[in-house]
């Protein structure tokens, strides 16, 4: 399989970018991971920013030259890793941002004049691993998952992707935060991961 990992925090010093390394490492180990492309967002400079005018119309964005390189990352992957920090119980904005313009009509989906349109998506899977400073269940109990409905929902199943994995931690900034142990659980799911 072919797998692009999407990494979104602008610190490499931070435990996403550990999570990160060990997602390589488990799937340079891993026989059937055929090729790994990373595109860390910050350190590509990627452009976050919506800009719509009467130069650059909403209904054009699957066809923006500026975001083909992106395009065909997304195209060429069967696996999409996404490695970020949940803040503000959500995902940072730089990647909110790329969502916003790669996952456009007519390149994600396509209307059909129905209540739902139909996923240009479909066969790839996906994996989030987010970290964050609250507790395990804050999301769950406090948030009503709205992190997981988000991604799972509003996002992949609509684009076409049904096959969507989390890892999703917390307490990350305590003492007894295990996180070697939660380090090694995304190494070894990669490791072991089947194509």
């Amino acid at each position: 399989m072919n797998m692009l990992i999407i990494y979104t925090h602008p610190n490499h010093q931070s435990l996403s970018y550990a999570f990160l390394e060990e997602v390589i490492r488990g799937s340079r180990e891993n026989a059937a991971v055929h090729d790994v492309k990373i595109l860390d967002l910050y350190e590509e400079g990627f452009n976050p920013v919506l800009v719509f005018n009467k130069n650059k119309r909403r209904r054009d964005m699957h066809s923006d030259p500026e975001l083909e390189v992106y395009r065909e990352q997304l195209r060429w992957a069967d696996k999409i890793v996404f490695v970020y920090p949940i803040w503000w119980g959500r995902p940072p904005a730089m990647l909110m941002g790329y969502i916003d313009q790669m996952f456009a009509s007519g390149f994600a989906y396509k209307d059909k004049g129905k209540l739902l349109p139909e996923g240009l998506l479909k066969g790839k899977s996906v994996v989030c691993i987010s970290s964050m400073k609250g507790p395990a269940l804050y999301p769950l109990f406090w948030l009503n998952n709205a992190h997981k409905i988000l991604m799972r929902k509003a996002l992949f199943q609509y684009v076409g992707i049904k096959q969507v994995k989390f890892f999703e931690f917390g307490n990350m900034e305590s003492p007894r935060g295990r996180q070697q142990e939660k380090l090694n659980k995304v190494y070894r799911y990669f490791k072991s991961l089947a194509g």
